[in-house]
C-alpha cells in the first residue's frame, strides 16, 4: 500500500506564508493561520511543502488504507485558498449557506479571498469540524 505523501515536516510556516508572492494572498493566508490557531489552540505545522495544518487525526478507509491528516488546514493557491477539513461534519450545508462566496469539492472549501466570506461563519465551520474530529480521535 502506498505511503501517504502528506506528512508533517520541519519546514517553516512563517517562511512559507511570507513567500506568498501576492500581497492580498499573503495577508489572507496569515489571517487564516491566525484564525485556525485560535480555534484549534495548536501551533501551525507544514504538511508537505504547501499545506499549513493544525493538530492531526488518524483515519482508516474501508479499503484498509490509513494515515494521519491535519484536523484543519489550508494552502494559499493561485486561484483560491484551499481549506482542508472544515466541511466534514453533519449539517455543514446549513452553515455553508451563510458563509458567502465559495465553492466546495472533494472535501475541500475554496475561497478566492477572505473579504468574500463572513469570518464568523468561517470560524464556526472550523470550530464544528475541530470538535467533531477531536471526539473521533
Amino acid at each position: 500500500m502506498a505511503d501517504n505523501k502528506t506528512k508533517p515536516t520541519a519546514l517553516s510556516v512563517a517562511a512559507f506564508l511570507d513567500a506568498c508572492s501576492d500581497e492580498k494572498q499573503r495577508t489572507d493566508a496569515k489571517a487564516l493561520a491566525k484564525l485556525m490557531q485560535k480555534v484549534t489552540g495548536n501551533e501551525p505545522t507544514m504538511w508537505g511543502p504547501s499545506i499549513v495544518g493544525f493538530d492531526s487525526f488518524h483515519y482508516t478507509y474501508e479499503s484498509g488504507r490509513q494515515g494521519d491528516m491535519p484536523i484543519v488546514g489550508f494552502s494559499p493557491r493561485k486561484a483560491a485558498n484551499v481549506l482542508y477539513g472544515p466541511i466534514g461534519f453533519e449539517g455543514v450545508e446549513a452553515v455553508l449557506a451563510k458563509l458567502g462566496k465559495h465553492t466546495t469539492g472533494k472535501g475541500c472549501l475554496y475561497i478566492k479571498q477572505l473579504a468574500d466570506v463572513d469570518m464568523k461563519v468561517l470560524e464556526t465551520l472550523i470550530k464544528k469540524v475541530t470538535a467533531t474530529r477531536t471526539r473521533q480521535a
